[in-house]
């Protein structure tokens, strides 16, 4: 039985589980125009190659000192299931427009449709600072 439960936990460890095993909250889209930002106002090299990029909620924006941060994060569902597989990395660039913000992360429009097959939705998401 000892023999077992070792093989078990080498079989467990050697397996690649996909996951990002972060924290849980939801995530909207925006439309340009972006700028001007709080983090860098209207300096267009602020956002990231691919625009995969997001406003923080109040949760995350840590008195500005979120500019900059990067998340890898995933949708995990919604409503008619939008989710689409994979994980991408986006950076926060601004503080969400609206008070209260409608969700944890406000994502750009790339962002948004890299993850989701529904535009406009909003949808659950999982999601770790690197």
């Amino acid at each position: 039985m000892k023999l077992f439960l070792m093989y078990l936990l080498l079989v467990c460890s050697c397996l690649d589980i996909p996951g990002i095993f972060g924290d849980i909250g939801t995530a909207t889209s925006y439309d340009p125009p972006y700028l001007p930002t709080r983090c860098n106002g209207y300096d267009q090299d602020q956002f990231p190659e691919g625009g995969l990029f997001i406003s923080a909620s109040d949760g995350l924006w840590d008195n500005g000192a979120a500019c900059g941060r990067r998340y890898r994060l995933r949708c995990i569902s919604g409503l008619r299931r939008p989710c689409k597989e994979g994980s991408i990395v986006v950076q926060v660039v601004d503080f969400c427009q609206h008070r209260p913000c409608q969700a944890t992360m406000v994502l750009s429009n790339k962002a948004f449709d890299a993850i989701s097959r529904t535009p406009y939705a909003k949808i659950n998401i999982e999601y770790a600072q690197i």
